[in-house]
């Protein structure tokens, strides 16, 4: 199915309110399961390539030799309490982490790319701005003419949801004049188109615009705007702890596959995928249900079978008063970096690299606080003040703003990635890097340029005649890359925020962990 993003903010009287967002669009119910004979027939049906909308059907060039080469896996996906999340600024989710695991085996970087609401999946994963779809993402004759998929890592029904106190049709039979509700590029409309065209069921099919994303539709079922929609089994257990006023009804599929899709010229990423799936993930041949390893039975438990486990971990901000949609500290945060005039998003892109949002954290080279302020470079006279969050953040900026302006001169993504540079190894290494690009005939002022020769400050051959010396490259070039990409996705979230189709609700997420963590 094609997915948009949308921040969804969720309430419910049960259960405690969590500062930390969590960015959902498929939360989806299980239910009863269709005869077997539909069920072959569903499973069976040739492929129709006018029922999906992809531009790039030739896809570039990039197999895992030039992944590992850059050093850098993309994973597209969309926000949900499942696949990719934030709670208190921490990156969350079963995709996430499965993801991560893989790209740990192989020494990668994981990337997270969201893709936009006008932009299909497979178009940026064929046009080379991701190298696999990783959101719940099922194997279908459509998706297969213009990807490939790895091993499967999980099975899924698709069910029907209808509201509570509604009388619920106990099989499609008694779906006459129903009206379901779904997004039109999404499986769900698929399924549903063929079965009508197949069986002659007279239900109606409500085809909805890209902006409606599933959570959007689950709230606006509730609220009694649709009659009936279609989601994923698997995600019942993630979502049944905050949405109580939904019932399953029968299924439209059975046993969909849930895969990563790749380009179907990446044969190598392909076989290295398969290579990590096959211990964690297989069908069995016996009964044909599916075999975990522990590791996938510990992300099942956490983001299916037992969703406030995931916020059982260590938490310094609770309570803070200054919660907001990315962090504990958005509130805190944003007038300081209005009246220093600079981002407030990059700010907090800042905060969860230097400290995961810890007030009390403490480096090994004596970086103390929520921006990592080193005392004996602070205006402030006591070390002590800088774990008081505002003071710490105060620093944090003073400090940030001469880096920005130091580099005011460069283009706004040059000044920024040199400033954060600058904020982590310091200026004067930042001027060898940069006195050592010019001496390899390269660019000063680009980053590219710059951070390689960052790097070479790791190395005897070119550190011994740098005036400062040895350099800790490689942390200084992570360091840039991943609070650029964090900050990119603040951005692009904001944007997802303005057109959400249920603006009205609270924006952050109820979790019954945080009770347990108070």
């Amino acid at each position: 199915m094609t997915f948009n993003t949308r921040i969804i903010s969720i309430l419910s009287s049960t259960i405690p309110l969590s500062i930390g967002l969590i960015f959902v669009i498929s939360i989806l119910f299980s239910g009863c399961s269709v005869s077997s004979d539909e069920s072959s027939e569903i499973s069976t049906f040739e492929a129709d390539s006018s029922l999906i909308n992809i531009r790039f059907t030739e896809p570039v060039s990039r197999d895992f030799d030039e992944i590992k080469k850059e050093g850098v896996i993309r994973m597209i996906t969309r926000f949900n309490s499942s696949s990719y999340f934030l709670h208190r600024g921490d990156e969350k989710g079963f995709e996430y982490e499965l993801a991560q695991a893989f790209a740990r085996q192989h020494d990668l970087t994981l990337q997270v790319i969201v893709s936009p609401e006008n932009e299909h999946p497979i178009d940026m994963l064929n046009s080379g701005k991701g190298d696999f779809i990783a959101a719940n993402y099922s194997i279908t004759p459509e998706r297969k003419t213009f990807v490939d998929f790895s091993n499967p890592y999980n099975v899924v029904n698709q069910v029907l949801v209808f509201p509570k106190g509604k009388n619920i049709p106990q099989s499609l039979q008694e779906l006459d004049g129903v009206t379901i509700s779904v997004r039109e590029g999404s499986s769900y409309y698929k399924t549903l188109k063929r079965l009508k065209e197949d069986y002659g069921y007279t239900y109606s099919i409500d085809k909805l615009p890209e902006i409606w994303d599933t959570e959007a539709i689950l709230f606006a079922l509730i609220d009694g705007q649709f009659e009936a929609t279609v989601t994923d089994d698997n995600l019942l257990r993630s979502a049944s702890i905050y949405l109580n006023d939904l019932v399953e009804g029968p299924s439209i599929s059975e046993n969909d596959q849930i895969a990563w899709a790749i380009r179907n010229n990446a044969s190598e990423l392909q076989s290295k995928m398969n290579a990590f799936i096959e211990p964690h993930f297989k069908i069995s041949e016996e009964n044909g249900q599916p075999l975990r390893s522990s590791f996938m039975n510990v992300l099942k438990k956490r983001y299916f079978d037992n969703r406030p486990a995931v916020y059982n971990v260590r938490n310094y901000a609770l309570g803070t008063g200054y919660e907001g949609i990315f962090s504990p500290f958005d509130n805190l945060v944003r007038p300081l970096a209005d009246s220093a005039k600079i981002d407030w998003k990059l700010v907090i892109a800042v905060m969860a690299q230097e400290s995961r949002f810890d007030p009390f954290a403490e480096s090994w080279a004596g970086a103390v606080g929520l921006m990592q302020i080193m005392p004996r470079f602070s205006e402030v006279e006591y070390r002590e003040d800088l774990f008081e969050p505002a003071t710490n953040v105060k620093e944090g900026l003073r400090f940030l703003k001469e880096h920005l302006n130091h580099y005011a001169y460069l283009d706004s993504t040059n000044q920024v990635a040199f400033a954060l540079a600058a904020y982590n190894v310091g200026m004067g290494h930042m001027a060898d890097a940069r006195r050592l690009t010019i001496d390899r005939n390269r660019d000063p002022n680009n980053w590219e340029d710059v951070s390689e020769s960052l790097l070479k400050l790791m190395n005897p051959h070119f550190y011994k005649n740098a005036r400062y010396g040895y350099a800790r490259g490689i942390e200084t070039v992570n360091y840039v890359r991943n609070i650029m990409n964090r900050y990119q996705m603040y951005n692009t979230l904001m944007m997802f925020a303005d057109d959400d189709p249920v603006k009205d609700r609270l924006d952050s997420i109820i979790s019954s962990a945080d009770q347990n963590n108070r």
